[in-house]
Formats: C-alpha cells, structure tokens, sequence
C-alpha cells in the first residue's frame, strides 16, 4: 500500500484509507492514460491546436465535435449563411478543420459555427474562442477574430509572487466604480487598483472574468471558457491591469469556474454537437438540481483536454497567479453535497465521492505548479472533506488553501441570534481557530457572499436603518458607536487568527452600506446597487474612513511581520464571565473584550516575564474610538506572590488591541 503521510496526521482517517488511496490511484492511472511519457504540461495545450489561429499566410480553426455531421463557418465574410468554402472537414474522429487563406478573415470579423447534426442544426460560440462580444441592441453574442497589429507588449514578463501570506481582496470589475453602469478593466485599473495597493493587499482575486451571457449571474454561469468577458473591454485591457498590478506587487488571481457551465446552446456549450453528453454527462446526472446549469463529465479524457488546457491557457496567456476553485463542494460529491452537514468523517467519506472529479483536481493542481511553482490554488469548500489542502505526496488533492467557509457562517450566526452579553469568547476563539494542522484556510469575516441581494453585510445587520441617518461624525448614535467597534473588533480576531490567508471583499473593509443586486426585471434593470461607494469612505466627515483607516493598520501590521505565516496561535487567557480572551501569535499578544458594558481597570493576563507597547488599537480616537487605552507607555508584567507574572491592563468594554513584545523572552 502508498504510504499516505496524511492518514499519518490524522489516525482518524485509517478506516477511510481505502478512499484516499482510491482517489490516489485513480488519479495516478488517469494521468498516465492522458499524457502517456508525456508531462501534464504538454499534453494542456489544447488552445494552441483548437480555436482559430494563424498560420504563416493562412489561418486554421479547429474544435471538437464528435456528433456533427457538417460544419460550417458564418459571418461577417459570408452574410451569415452556409457557404461551401467556409465548410469544415473532419480530420480524425471528432476533430474538425477548417484552413482559410489569410484575406478571408480579419482582425474584429464576427463568426461563428453553424454545426449540423443528424436531425437538426444550430449556430454556436466556438468552445475554444478567446474573444466574445455582444451586440448591444440585439443582444446576441458572436465570436471575434481578435489578432491586433501590436499584441500586448508586457513590462513584467516573469512576475514572481512573494512568497509570504496572502491578503487577498476580492474584486468584481463591473461594479467597482461608484457611477451607476457596468465599469471597465481600464477604469478598475486607473481608480480602484491604487487603493487596493494602498490599503496593503498583495493578492486581487478578480471574479467574473470568462465570458458569461447574463451579468447578474456575477459570473457563476460561464458560457465561454477561453474568452475574457468583453463587457469589461479587450483581452489587452485585462493584460494591462494584470502588468500593472504586478508591478505594484499585487498578485492575480481568478475565480475559476470549473464546476458547472451554463445551459445556454448558442453561446454557450449546451448542446454544441446537438448532445447534452459532449461535454456533460448524460441525463439527470449532467443536470444541477439548485443552479440550472450542465456538470462537466470529468472522466471523459477529451473534457479534461479543454479544463487542464483553460487552467494554463489564463496562467500563460494572462500570467494570473492562479485560481480560486468555486464550488469545489459540487464537484466532491455525485450528489453535490446538498442539504448535507458534514458533521463527521462518515459524512465525508461515502459512496457519493466523486472520484473522476477528485482525480482531476489532483491533475489541476500539479499542473498550476508545473507551469508556476508559486501559483494560488484555493478551493471554496464547505464539506471540509480531510485532504483537500494537503499535498499531493501525502494523499491530498493539492489545494494551498481551502475557504474557511464556516467563519462568515458564524458570525451571521452570532449577529442574528445572540445578544451581546451572550457572545461567548471561547467559541469566538475556536471557531476562528478551527482547521486542520495539515492545510491552510483563507479565513473571512464577508465575502460577496454575504452581500448579495437578500443577505445583508456585516455593517448593515449591526447598524440597519441607522447607517442613512447617523454616519456622519456630528450625528452621535449608540447604535451606530456599537456597529463600528464589533465591526473592527470581527475583522481584527478573524484576521489575526487567520489558518494561513485572509480575505476582504472591495468595500466592506470600510463597512460599504446595504447589498450588492445586479440590473434585473425584478429591480427595473437598476445599477444603483451593483457599485461600490467610494466616496463616503474618502469623507472626512462620514464616518466610514475609520473603518477604512482601521483596516489599513490592520493589513500593515499583519503584512509587515507576516503574521500569518506563524502558524500557531496561542490561547492565553480566556473568561466567560467578562467576556474577555488573549492570545498570542509570534511576538503579538491580542487582548479582547467583547463585554458591552464592563471595563476592566488593572485586569491580570498571566505572562511569561516581558516588556510590551500597543501597537493597534480599536479604541483609537483616529479610528472611531474613544481614545480610553494610553498607547504612549510601555507596558511590564509583574510578579505575583506566586512568582507568576501578569500583564496589568485596562481594557475598556468593546474595546482589543494588539501589544508587541519589545524584548525579553518570547511569548507562550
């Protein structure tokens, strides 16, 4: 048998080790079936033979299409209808060509395919095409020749992603701006990426970025899988904010969706040889039950082609610095783990595992490290199946980093169903503490998730109706001082108990009012809340910069010591009563007191001998507090009768702060 250093870890897995090393096996004979003597590398490199290219004086297009009886190429050139000189043939099984001499098409010619079949035809989007446009009054979608007399001239053609924690801000580039339309790559890269660079996040993860037909899906319903959305402008305008962001030190990643297309038929993969099972498996199984959208057939080799070659088509192409996997927990599990609460390994471990879809995450990831070896691959998962952030070499699936999903869960929880006085700070503590040593997480206080259109943010369910009366800083409000004090005090016990990664989605660092909702006919095709309001956290007179200063120490002061790559975090101090908790990572102690209204003067912390200065401090006047803790002394633990030292502290109600050891011995 494999030696599986993972059920080493955890004894626990022993009586599940037949899964994991079936997942293990499976993938390995998967692999050499694909790539033969061949690498993963070489054999994803589907987008250089498929799709249109050119040629010398010629341009050939290919694609798969193993049901059509005749292909034919539509367009511009050809009045949209069938013409026997744009007829394809089929060279092997599936595989259609079609060579054209190169005054036939030209850089912006629409097409598309016109596919037969027995018993029927229709138009489609080429699957390989690398650029899709809408018409903007008939709203119908073609494919592009997109080949510019000057391709992209990048300014950094090898960026190397610093190998320290990732702070990652989320992104959507149609609603990054504050006017009510869908804004660009060019006005993201102008506006919106100097603020994320100032505010101190090394990663953007950019979300909706493949070609999808509705923009209110947010970009979970892919038609288009090679081609950048185009609502947002040209493949270059996407390589220009990529370059710049690398040369600011931002890392790029995208959020990849691998897990489900959309059903759509002409532009999208639905049905494109006029079968459901080209791409999808056949019958109830292609279908998923809660997103109306096609599952991939992950065993089938010719659609693990097109998935391994997207993966390094963007990381090439592009130079993203890797993926964020969605909905991971759909593709573990045949029954997409709905309605399921995987509570316990049982849970994980059943005869619903998905194993062709586990095998290819296993090749996804060794690939994302084969084409760069300091690439993001994090999967949003909310089984917590055992292995899936851990290596490859010890029985993982490969993922650096799993979503904490369960952290944003709870603090909605917490919010909506316990008063103050019952917060109770040991849960507080494990729940933001609770993963396995062997993989990471990205941890989150809110990500777009929580601010979708019948969800509310964090700021919004502890503030609610106040937040349009009582924001500005002559306007006193308890409710509102409430909100912004458990608002900074979330965020900084998230953030500093983080399992490896932190997360912020664009806005909500400095507590962006109400919920994100896409033009729609139920909204009478509003922008009104698919924007982010800027200016109110640039107003010095409103009280959002504090929230957004508050968040800029934060991120500096884990960044610059790179906290979160220590990876123990130690309890040191924990009272139910008074709601009070301190713990420490590396040289910081974070001191906590969740009461909503007990201060505590001279409160004892037991320490080891050591000297200490306050370094952050929720509480601050300049960032919305009330300026109650002296952050100008220094602070000594004294002896008691017991030879035990203590750090004496007053900690006002609502109130943490993070102390740094200044000398001494370190922290335990």
């Amino acid at each position: 048998m494999k030696n599986l250093r993972l059920i080493d870890n955890d004894p626990w897995l022993k009586p599940f080790s037949n899964s994991i090393l079936e997942w293990c096996l499976q993938s390995d004979e998967k692999e050499i079936e694909l790539t033969g003597n061949k690498s993963l590398y070489d054999f994803a490199m589907g987008h250089h033979y498929f799709g249109l290219h050119q040629n010398g004086n010629k341009w050939h297009i290919r694609e798969w299409a193993p049901n059509a009886t005749n292909i034919y190429l539509i367009g511009d050139f050809c009045h949209w209808s069938k013409n026997s000189d744009y007829a394809f043939v089929q060279i092997s099984k599936g595989v259609w060509e079609l060579v054209l001499d190169q005054k036939q098409l030209k850089h912006k010619d629409l097409y598309a395919l016109q596919i037969e079949w027995e018993g029927g035809e229709g138009k489609r989007i080429p699957a390989w095409a690398t650029r899709v446009i809408q018409d903007s009054e008939t709203k119908i979608f073609n494919a592009q020749v997109w080949f510019p007399d000057n391709p992209y001239n990048w300014q950094i053609s090898t960026f190397k992603r610093k190998d320290s924690a990732p702070l990652i801000y989320e992104a959507h580039i149609g609603m990054s701006g504050e006017t009510e339309k869908v804004h660009t790559f060019n006005s993201f890269r102008e506006e919106i990426l100097p603020r994320i660079n100032k505010a101190g996040y090394n990663v953007l993860q950019l979300m909706a970025i493949p070609e999808h037909p509705y923009y209110g899906s947010f970009g979970y319903h892919v038609s288009s899988f090679f081609a950048v959305s185009s609502r947002f402008g040209t493949p270059e305008d996407l390589k220009r904010l990529i370059d710049e962001a690398h040369q600011m030190g931002i890392a790029v990643i995208m959020d990849l969706i691998h897990s489900h297309a959309v059903k759509n038929e002409v532009e999208g993969l639905g049905r494109y040889d006029g079968t459901q099972y080209q791409f999808f498996h056949d019958g109830g199984r292609g279908l998923h039950p809660a997103w109306d959208s096609y599952c991939f057939n992950y065993g089938k080799n010719e659609v693990l082609h097109f998935l391994l070659s997207n993966l390094k088509y963007w990381l090439e192409e592009y130079k993203f610095d890797g993926f964020r996997f969605d909905g991971v927990t759909s593709m573990l599990y045949l029954d997409h783990g709905l309605g399921k609460a995987f509570n316990g390994y049982d849970d994980y471990f059943t005869p619903n595992l998905d194993y062709e879809a586990i095998s290819y995450f296993i090749m996804a990831n060794k690939l994302i490290h084969e084409v760069n070896p300091l690439a993001l691959s994090i999967a949003e998962d909310m089984s917590g199946l055992p292995g899936l952030a851990a290596q490859i070499s010890d029985g993982g699936l490969g993922f650096d980093y799993r979503m904490s999903m369960g952290v944003p869960d709870y603090w909605i929880k917490t919010i909506k169903e316990k008063k103050d006085e019952n917060w109770e700070v040991g849960e507080i503590f494990h729940n933001m503490t609770a993963h396995r040593d062997d993989e990471k997480v990205v941890s989150y206080a809110e990500s777009h998730d929580q601010a979708l259109v019948g969800d509310k943010t964090i700021i919004f369910r502890l503030i609610d109706k106040e937040m349009y009366f009582s924001m500005r800083k002559d306007q006193p409000n308890l409710a509102v001082d409430r909100g912004i004090a458990l608002h900074k005090m979330i965020r900084l016990i998230t953030a500093s108990c983080a399992g490896g990664a932190y997360l912020n989605f664009m806005g909500n660092e400095f507590g962006h009012p109400e919920w994100i909702d896409f033009p729609r006919e139920g909204n009478h095709w509003s922008y009104k809340h698919a924007r982010r309001l800027w200016s109110i956290s640039d107003n010095v007179e409103l009280k959002y910069h504090w929230l957004k200063d508050f968040d800029k120490e934060m991120i500096d002061l884990i960044s610059e010591s790179n906290l979160l790559s220590i990876p123990e975090v130690w309890k040191i101090w924990e009272n139910k009563t008074d709601q009070v908790i301190a713990y420490s990572r590396g040289n910081f102690l974070f001191v906590f007191n969740f009461n909503p209204s007990q201060s505590f003067p001279d409160y004892g912390i037991p320490m080891d001998a050591n000297k200490f200065k306050i370094v952050l401090n929720t509480d601050a006047g300049h960032l919305g507090g009330f300026d109650r803790i002296d952050e100008q002394i220094n602070y000594y633990t004294i002896p008691s009768d017991t030879k035990q030292h203590y750090l004496r502290l007053y900690i006002p109600s609502r109130t943490a702060f993070v102390l740094k050891r200044e000398g001494f011995q370190k922290i335990r």
